[in-house]
């Protein structure tokens, strides 16, 4: 037997889920402030879940405020999470905002499932910490602006997005410059997966000031993941070489981790004979042995910052388009010395 293909959700499948009559899900789109606030919550929950659209009518149902804005991460498990939304919820509830959390794990589907809360009026603005701008069930029109939204953490490749996060090309040239203060010239940069944006900025900041203190030539990358398992394994190709470096700059601490482990399982001692440096400083950066040398990110500024000039612009309805980079701080501890 055929399968039949998934038809449109329709006003009915609205009224049905939400439990009223279709002339009641009509008057909370059109005449939102005639009908009782639970009904118009029933009601949109029953837009989101189903994914109906009523043109024109949904139009003057976002105009009603929700008082809540949707974070869009590509996983909470990242270590930089936590202290990010903790800035965004701290500045959020100072102005009677509620936050929205919709973890993608990289899956356009679950993407599109959490921006039916945008598309139907449940939040008014978008947070991006995904590294792009949300694609899936956006209007195809190009001259169709977009809703507010601000990118956090992972720049995105578009002009109209406001982006708020830290220098990572300056704060990787004083990661740099402090393992060549202390007598390194062989200086391995261990990267983040391929075609990652920040891993890209921070391999500029390390290529730059290993080209003006030793020489272009000095450059020396090391594909990683951004995994402690893929710092291991960028160990690991070192050691079929016939030189070695005798420091490694890590795109993240989790890299460092990974690099620092395959280290001393190989009988090696950190910082004796290699010296490692990390960027993030995520918790677990100062409990390590060797406590890890890094950069810090000033994540819960990056979160107030964010959401301020997100919800300044939902009152001036203005897209913002603004670019802020915050310093990172360079962490000394015990994981690097002289060669």
């Amino acid at each position: 037997m055929e399968k039949q293909s998934a038809r449109p959700a329709t006003i009915e499948d609205v009224a049905k889920l939400a439990g009223v009559s279709i002339a009641t899900v009509s008057r909370a789109i059109r005449m939102p402030e005639k009908v009782a606030e639970s009904t118009r919550k029933k009601v949109t929950a029953a837009i989101a879940h189903t994914g109906y659209t009523a043109n024109a009518m949904a139009q003057n149902l976002r105009m009603q405020r929700s008082q809540m804005v949707m974070v869009l991460a590509q996983s909470i498990s990242d270590p930089n999470f936590p202290g990010i939304l903790t800035g965004l919820e701290k500045v959020a509830n100072e102005r009677g905002y509620g936050v929205l959390i919709g973890n993608t794990e990289g899956d356009v589907r679950l993407e599109e499932k959490h921006l039916r809360f945008l598309m139907t009026g449940m939040a008014d603005g978008l947070i991006l910490l995904t590294g792009h701008v949300p694609v899936a069930g956006w209007p195809k029109n190009p001259a169709s602006p977009l809703p507010p939204m601000i990118a956090v953490s992972r720049p995105v490749m578009h002009e109209e997005v406001a982006y708020i996060g830290v220098d990572d090309t300056d704060a990787s040239k004083t990661a740099t410059e402090y393992l060549l203060s202390l007598g390194h010239s062989r200086i391995a940069f261990v990267s983040g997966p391929p075609g990652d944006a920040v891993s890209e900025l921070r391999y500029q900041g390390y290529s730059s000031a290993m080209a003006r203190a030793v020489n272009e030539s000095a450059v020396w990358k090391v594909e990683g993941d951004g995994t402690s398992e893929g710092g291991r394994s960028a160990v690991e190709r070192l050691f079929i070489r016939d030189s070695l470096p005798t420091a490694f700059f890590c795109y993240n601490d989790s890299s460092a981790i990974g690099v620092i482990g395959s280290l001393q399982s190989r009988g090696y001692q950190v910082p004796g004979d290699f010296s490692v440096l990390g960027f993030d400083d995520i918790p677990f950066a100062r409990n390590m042995s060797p406590s890890l040398t890094t950069i810090r990110q000033p994540r819960g500024q990056i979160g107030e910052l964010a959401m301020s000039l997100l919800l300044d612009s939902l009152t001036t309805r203005d897209n913002p388009k603004t670019k802020v980079l915050l310093h990172g701080d360079l962490i000394v501890r015990d994981s690097c010395s002289a060669p």
